[in-house]
C-alpha cells in the first residue's frame, strides 16, 4: 500500500451537537453531514446578491473620528438605512439640529437614488459632523438614545456609499467603527467581510468569518448543548474554503522550504512501517530468512574491513543480511542505515559483478523501501526501477513502485504499474490489494471491491483484503457481509489489533457507539502502538449521548488523542481532532492559543506537502478563531 494510506480508515467525525465544540468542528461537521440532497445556504457575502436591506443595531460606545474626506472612484454596491429621528424636546436648538439631520438624510438618499454615491457619502458626513459638534450634553454616548442610533445608522449608510463609490478603505473604517460599538451589527460585518475580500486581505476576511460563526454559536449554544436542531451556519462552507484557498498557499511556503531543506526526514511510526511491510505477500518469507540468519551480534562477526571490491561486496552481503534482521527486530532506523550503506557500496560495476545471487536486486528493493519510508519518493522510485530492470518479471517490485507513485500523487503512473504487474501475473494478490487502495483514493469503491474479491479468491487468508472489503461493505450498509469478512479475518489472526479496530468501525457506522468504543479499547490492548483506535475511541465518546444534564468526557477524549500522538507523532488526524477539542473546551484564550503551538508541533513532524497543507489550514483557522474571539471580547470558545 502507499505509505500515506493507513491500514484502517480513522473515523472522521466531529463533536455531537450536545458536545462542547470549537467553531471549526461545528462548522465543518455541519457542512459534511448535511444530506447531499439539501440545498446549500445562500452565501450572504456573494457580490451578486448584496442586500440593500439594513437594520438598526443597539450600539454600545462611540470611538474614533466621525468625519472623513470623500474620494472619487467607480461605483460598487451598497445602500442606506432609514435614519431614526430624535424626538422633539423643549429645546429649540435640539429641534433645529434634528431638522437639519433629517434634511441631510433625505438629501443623501436622493443622491443615492441618482447613483451619486460619493456625494451621498459627503452628505452623510455632514450629518455626522453636525451630531458631533452639536452634542454638548454627551447624549450620543448613551447607547439607548435616539441620537446614538442616528450616529450608527449614518455611519452604516456612509460605509455603503463608500463601498459603492469604490472607496473600500473608507468603507472599512466605518464598518470597524460601527462594530467597535456593536459586535452584532450584521450589515456592517457582512460589508466588512465583502470589502476585505475585494482588497485581497484574506486573513482578515477569515477572522471576520470566524467572528460571524462564533456569534452564531453563542446565540444557539443552548440548543447545541441540548442536541436540538439549529439553523445552518450563516456563512457556508464554500466561503470558508474560498478564503482558505487564498490564505493557505502563502502560509505553507516556509514549512515546505524547511521540509525541503531537511537532509533526512523522520521515519513514520513503527506500526505504520510494519503495516506497510505486512501488506505484501513476501512478508513471511523474508521474515523467516531473517530469523534463520540469527541475531545482530552474530551477524556483526561476519563484517569485514577493506577497500578492495571483494571486501566491499562481502560487506554489502552482510549489511543486507543485518538490515533485514533489524527490520525483523523492528529496529527500523538501524535497518535504514544498513540498507543505505549497502546501496552506496554497491553502486560501482566492479562491486556489483562480485555480489552473490540476487544480492544487488535485494539491496535495490530494500533501499527503495527505506527511501519510501523517509518520503524520498524520487529516489525510492529510481531504486525500484533499477530493480525492475534486473528482474523484469518481478511483479512485486512494480507494485511497491506503484505505492511510491501513489504517495507522490501520480495516480496514472501507479495504475500503469499495477496493470503491468497484473499483465505478468493476473492473479497477483499484491497488485490486486494495492490497486484496490488506489481505486478507493479515486473514489471508485465498486472497482476496488472487485479487486478485493479477486484478491480473496486467490488468497482466502489475506487479512488486509478482507478488512478493506469489510470497510467498503460497512460504508454501503451491508453490515452482515462486512461482519462475515471480519469473522474470517479474526479466524486467521485472532489477536489482531486491526481486526478489532475494524469491528469497532462497523459498530460505529451502525450508531452503536458503546460497542464501537469497546472494540477500539480491545484493539488498543492488543497493540498499544496502533494509533488509529485511540482516535476512533475518542470519536466514539463524542458521539455517545451523555446522561441528561451532562456533557461528553472531554478530558478522556483529550487523553486518547494525546496518546495517539505519543505512539505516532506524525499522525496528522490526531492533531486536528485534538486541536478542535482543546479549542472547544478552552476556558480562556491563553489555552486556546496553545492549540496553535500544538499545530506547530505537528508541522515539525510533517513528511509531505499534503500533510503541511492540512495542518496549515487547521493552524490558520485556530489563529483566526483566537483573533475573532479577542475582537468579540469572548473569554473562551466553550459552549457550556
Amino acid at each position: 500500500m502507499a505509505l500515506g494510506t493507513r491500514s484502517n480508515q480513522t473515523l472522521v467525525v466531529g463533536l455531537a451537537a450536545a458536545a462542547t465544540a470549537s467553531l471549526l468542528l461545528y462548522y465543518v461537521v455541519q457542512a459534511r453531514t448535511r444530506p447531499t440532497s439539501d440545498s446549500s445556504p445562500r452565501d450572504t457575502t456573494d457580490r451578486k446578491s448584496r442586500s440593500v436591506e439594513f437594520t438598526t443595531p443597539s450600539p454600545k460606545k462611540t470611538s474614533g473620528p466621525l468625519t472623513k474626506a470623500v474620494g472619487k472612484g467607480e461605483a460598487a454596491d451598497g445602500s442606506e438605512d432609514q435614519t431614526p429621528i430624535v424626538k422633539n424636546t423643549a429645546k429649540d436648538a435640539e429641534k433645529e439640529v434634528n431638522a437639519k439631520i433629517e434634511l441631510l438624510d433625505k438629501k443623501g438618499k436622493d443622491l443615492f437614488k441618482n447613483k451619486q454615491y460619493l456625494d451621498a457619502a459627503e452628505t452623510f458626513t455632514e450629518a455626522l459632523t453636525l451630531i458631533e459638534t452639536s452634542d454638548t450634553s454627551g447624549s450620543v454616548q448613551n447607547t439607548s438614545s435616539s441620537l446614538h442610533r442616528q450616529l450608527i445608522t449614518l455611519l452604516n449608510n456612509r460605509s455603503a456609499m463608500y463601498e459603492k463609490g469604490n472607496q473600500p478603505e473608507l468603507a472599512l473604517e466605518d464598518c470597524t467603527q460601527i462594530l467597535d460599538q456593536d459586535v452584532h451589527h450584521a450589515k456592517a460585518r457582512t460589508r466588512k467581510l465583502r470589502v476585505l475580500e475585494s482588497l485581497g486581505r484574506w486573513h482578515d476576511a477569515l477572522v471576520e468569518v470566524c467572528a460571524v460563526q462564533l456569534l452564531f454559536m453563542r446565540k444557539h449554544r443552548d440548543s447545541m448543548r441540548l442536541g436540538l436542531k439549529v439553523p445552518p451556519p450563516p456563512v457556508p462552507e464554500s466561503k470558508m474554503q474560498e478564503i482558505l484557498t487564498n490564505v493557505v498557499p502563502l502560509e505553507m511556503e516556509p514549512y515546505i522550504q524547511a521540509l525541503n531543506e531537511k537532509t533526512t526526514r523522520p521515519l513514520p511510526s513503527g506500526y505504520t512501517i510494519l503495516q506497510l511491510l505486512r501488506s505484501f505477500t513476501s512478508y513471511n518469507s523474508w521474515m523467516a530468512q531473517a530469523a534463520k540468519d540469527g541475531n545482530v551480534a552474530n551477524i556483526d562477526k561476519e563484517l569485514v574491513e577493506g577497500v578492495d571490491a571483494a571486501s566491499k561486496a562481502q560487506r554489502v552481503h552482510v549489511l543486507l543480511k543485518r538490515g533485514r534482521r533489524h527490520v525483523y527486530d523492528r529496529a527500523f532506523e538501524n535497518a535504514s542505515d544498513d540498507f543505505e550503506q549497502a546501496y552506496a557500496l554497491a553502486e560501482t560495476n566492479e562491486v556489483q559483478l562480485l555480489l552473490e545471487g540476487d544480492d544487488y536486486a535485494r539491496v535495490l528493493e530494500w533501499t527503495g523501501m527505506v527511501k519510501h519510508w523517509r518520503y524520498k519518493l524520487d529516489e525510492a522510485s529510481a531504486c525500484y526501477e533499477k530493480c525492475a530492470d534486473l528482474e523484469p518479471t518481478n511483479a512485486l517490485v512494480l507494485v511497491k513502485n506503484a505505492g511510491v507513485k501513489m504517495d507522490g500523487s501520480h495516480q496514472d503512473e501507479a495504475m500503469k504499474l499495477f496493470d503491468t504487474a497484473l499483465g505478468l501475473d493476473p492473479k497477483n494478490a499484491d497488485a490486486l490489494l494495492h490497486r484496490a487502495n488506489l481505486r478507493l483514493l479515486q473514489t471508485k469503491p465498486d472497482e476496488a471491491k472487485e479487486d478485493l474479491e479477486a484478491c480473496i479468491a486467490v488468497r482466502p487468508d489475506h487479512i488486509m483484503a478482507r478488512l478493506r472489503l469489510a470497510s467498503i461493505l460497512a460504508a454501503t450498509n451491508e453490515a452482515a457481509k462486512a461482519k462475515k469478512h471480519l469473522d474470517a479475518a479474526e479466524k486467521v489472526e485472532p489477536k489482531s489489533s486491526e481486526v478489532q479496530s475494524y469491528r469497532g468501525e462497523l459498530h460505529f457506522t451502525q450508531g452503536e457507539f458503546d460497542q464501537a468504543r469497546a472494540q477500539f479499547e480491545k484493539a488498543i490492548a492488543l497493540d498499544p502502538t496502533n494509533p488509529t483506535p485511540y482516535v476512533n475511541a475518542a470519536m466514539a465518546i463524542l458521539q455517545t449521548p451523555p446522561p441528561p444534564g451532562q456533557m461528553p468526557d472531554a478530558q478522556e477524549v483529550i487523553r486518547l488523542l494525546e496518546e495517539a500522538i505519543r505512539v505516532d507523532p506524525s499522525f496528522t488526524l490526531a492533531y486536528t481532532h485534538l486541536g478542535n477539542v482543546k479549542l472547544g473546551t478552552a476556558t480562556e484564550l491563553s489555552s486556546a492559543r496553545e492549540v496553535v503551538t500544538l499545530y506547530d508541533q505537528a508541522l515539525a513532524n510533517c513528511r509531505s506537502e499534503e500533510e503541511i497543507k492540512e495542518l496549515c489550514s487547521m493552524r490558520i483557522l485556530a489563529v483566526a478563531q483566537v483573533e475573532a474571539a479577542s475582537m468579540l471580547k469572548m473569554e473562551s470558545f466553550n459552549m457550556q
